[in-house]
């Protein structure tokens, strides 16, 4: 699973890993319709991949609404009342969260009252009071069975939030920065983690969606339907070799281009002291990021409810570890000390969910995991570029002038374009996939 801050309503790559954890638990205890697309029966017939066809309208609402009347507030206390200083966003914060929780119980009342939920019953629920305590028929006040439910989120929800949070409690608490490294680690955080929570993130969102319709959950390899085994092997292979190349990009072309972007984002204060170093080791952990996504989000799919729950103290055991980590490696090298420890957390947990792939697969004919291995020429290509690309930062950028900076951003388009098309004449099959994916009609899926 993955990280980032959740700051102004926008979620981070970890909280995503967290909450298709949440999603498993839930659909072990509340399964829904599984099946496979008729028009995915057959891979040789070209068929578009779309998991989730129906976009989570209110959700989008509800979460535009409540940061835009957040951020209205927040404009017009620091205008009106500035003298109120942090108060003015714990209010604003308290107000998100008033008006989001609004939204999803208008959201539940209107859609509990529609004659097609009465109808088609796709809510446990038939009315708003049943979300409240009860005393139940048998007269107990507890729902053992619920209660266990409430407590396997529970768990993940504070693991997502040590995931999420933690070395913001290490900086906070242990004091290992100042506020100014602080400030300097944060921006590089944010933008970092915009490839994540743009491109990465809504690809396993929706592939987990797929995974958990193709694949039966407490079934093993030998048991699943082999047809169903095959499009998942297929896909899983396809998305593993997509992500290590654009991770395999953004990190060679990161390292070149990193004191570039913080020059023209933040100008010198950021380009010249420690902003490039932890950007470049930050365009590692991206890479890492991507591997562990589409490895997690098949993970997750396809677990039993034991192997989610024995998950769950692994991730403990993990988050425990990453403080520890973060405490020992920030003393040593400042805050590169928290990404190096994020890289260490996201490399065991990649080697956990690759070890489930291969005792997975083990006993079929298909070996998603060859997805990792790159062609040869592929690698010398991206090598070459990296280094191309170095020694035009050296010399062009970037106390050079603009014109400096525009070579070295032409020589950076020209090596990117090179490999791309290695890419494209090297990776035939992914280049299928993707054509396949993006240029023929939404299927019908006939478990709807």
């Amino acid at each position: 699973m993955t990280k980032t801050h959740s700051k102004s309503g926008i979620s981070s790559p970890e909280s995503s890993k967290s909450n298709m954890a949440n999603i498993a638990l839930l659909d072990h205890h509340l399964p829904g319709q599984r099946g496979l697309p008729q028009s995915l029966s057959k891979w040789r017939r070209p068929a578009r991949l779309e998991p989730d066809p129906q976009p989570p309208v209110a959700h989008v609402i509800a979460e535009s609404l409540s940061v835009i009347l957040k951020s209205v507030l927040t404009a017009c206390l620091v205008l009106c009342s500035p003298h109120w200083g942090l108060y003015i966003f714990s209010l604003a914060q308290l107000f998100y969260t008033t008006v989001l929780v609004l939204c999803y119980v208008i959201y539940f009342m209107k859609l509990l009252g529609s004659p097609e939920s009465t109808k088609q019953q796709t809510l446990p629920v038939s009315r708003m009071t049943d979300l409240l305590p009860s005393i139940t028929g048998s007269g107990a006040f507890v729902n053992w069975k619920e209660a266990k439910l409430t407590l396997s989120f529970f768990k993940q929800s504070f693991l997502k939030q040590i995931l999420t949070e933690g070395e913001r409690y290490v900086m906070t608490f242990l004091n290992v920065l100042n506020f100014g490294d602080q400030g300097i680690y944060d921006i590089v955080n944010n933008l970092g983690s915009l490839v994540a929570r743009l491109i990465f993130q809504p690809i396993e969102e929706s592939f987990y969606v797929f995974f958990a319709k193709v694949l039966e959950r407490e079934k093993g390899a030998t048991l699943q339907k082999q047809e169903d085994l095959a499009v998942a092997a297929i896909v899983l292979e396809s998305l593993l070799r997509l992500a290590l190349l654009a991770g395999l990009t953004i990190t060679v072309f990161g390292f070149a281009y990193s004191q570039l972007a913080l020059d023209i984002y933040g100008g010198a204060m950021l380009s010249t002291g420690s902003g490039p170093v932890l950007l470049r080791s930050y365009c590692v952990y991206v890479l890492l990021l991507a591997i562990n996504g589409v490895t997690e989000c098949f993970t997750f799919a396809a677990m039993s409810k034991e192997e989610l729950d024995r998950y769950n103290f692994t991730m403990l055991a993990l988050s425990s570890s990453f403080l520890v980590f973060s405490c020992l490696l920030t003393n040593w090298c400042g805050s590169l000390g928290f990404i190096l420890a994020n890289c260490l957390n996201m490399g065991i947990r990649i080697t956990q969910s690759l070890y489930f792939i291969h005792r997975y697969y083990r006993e079929s004919p298909h070996r998603p995991l060859a997805g990792l291995y790159l062609s040869p020429v592929l690698l010398g290509a991206f090598a070459l570029s990296g280094g191309i690309t170095g020694i035009s930062e050296v010399f062009l950028c970037c106390e050079q002038g603009w014109p400096a900076r525009l070579a070295h951003v032409a020589v950076g388009a020209f090596c990117l374009g090179a490999t791309l098309g290695m890419a494209f004449f090297t990776e035939t099959k992914l280049i299928h996939f993707l054509r396949t994916q993006l240029g023929v009609s939404r299927p019908t899926d006939k478990s709807m």
